[in-house]
């Protein structure tokens, strides 16, 4: 099967993009997701983290949305933050049914695990993962911190390449450059741990959470990087899903535009949607102060 490369936000609508090159001016909200899709190409479905949609909400994203584009929805706080991991089956398998309505619109279900889930529970995520249905593709984050070294890292990556399973990759380096006070700004916005990034490469997909900094020089070096790592998955077949986020989300998708960029340089890939729907004469987008 041939590699993609999916790219997009933590979400499809935030207003300040409105009167952006990524939102027209006086864009209402009931367009975001429509506008959205035909720019990136995934996104990273926040919102069922709190609330399982209705069958109608499901089936509206189905419709507003082209087929070549795809939904990562995260799965219920409810599910994935209540213990043991493993008693949640029936609700786990609902949540699967009511994704399932978005079709080949579907991308990896995204199972975040909270930072007490340690590799004491392992067997919990064994047992998760076993009655998980081989269909769903599924991708696995983990925040303790043994998970990120010897002896437990190695464990989880074979547990979930026995599975077909993917580790979550998160990087939040750039959030932790630059002086302390804007470190601490920045974290204090976007309360993600600090984890070192682990490259585990356990299916044939790869998902991976870039938190990127307001100012694109900070990212420069880390996006070049993924650039490289992200076209050699290419390369080797594996398809990638890159998610951008900023503490100042305003900045996400030209965080998204530039990775493309980069990644054009090692791998041929299409045109990005966003460009095809812009003028021959269009610039750049520039990235606003972070003040």
């Amino acid at each position: 099967m041939e590699p993609h490369f999916y790219l997009g936000c933590p979400m499809w609508g935030y207003k300040a993009w409105v009167g952006t090159d990524f939102f027209p001016a006086k864009t209402p909200a009931s367009d975001f997701l429509r506008l959205y899709s035909r720019r990136l190409t995934c996104v990273e479905g926040n919102t069922t983290f709190y609330a399982l949609p209705s069958e109608e909400t499901v089936a509206r994203w189905h419709q507003e949305t082209p087929a070549t584009f795809r939904f990562c929805p995260k799965v219920s706080r409810d599910i994935s933050h209540s213990a043991p991991l493993d008693a949640q089956k029936s609700a786990a398998l609902h949540f699967l049914e009511r994704m399932r309505g978005l079709g080949e619109r579907l991308g990896p279900i995204f199972l975040q695990l909270p930072p007490s889930f340690g590799p004491g529970q392992l067997t919990q995520l064994e047992h998760f993962l076993d009655f998980w249905p081989q269909d769903a593709h599924l991708a696995v984050e983990v925040r303790h911190p043994d998970f990120f070294k010897a002896p437990h890292a190695h464990p989880l990556d074979e547990l979930l390449q026995r599975y077909a399973v993917a580790r979550v990759i998160m990087d939040t380096r750039p959030i932790r450059t630059g002086s302390s006070s804007e470190q601490q700004m920045l974290q204090a916005r976007e309360r993600k741990p600090n984890l070192p990034v682990h490259i585990a490469h356990t299916t044939d997909f790869a998902f991976v959470r870039y938190i990127g900094h307001p100012r694109m020089e900070v990212n420069a070096p880390f996006l070049d990087e993924w650039a490289q790592q992200m076209g050699t998955w290419l390369k080797q077949g594996t398809t990638v899903y890159a998610f951008c986020h900023c503490p100042f989300e305003e900045h996400s998708p030209a965080i998204c535009r530039e990775l493309y960029t980069r990644i054009k340089a090692h791998v041929t890939l299409p045109s990005l949607p966003w460009e095809t729907e812009s003028s021959a004469t269009e610039t750049q987008p520039t990235q606003g102060r972070l003040f």
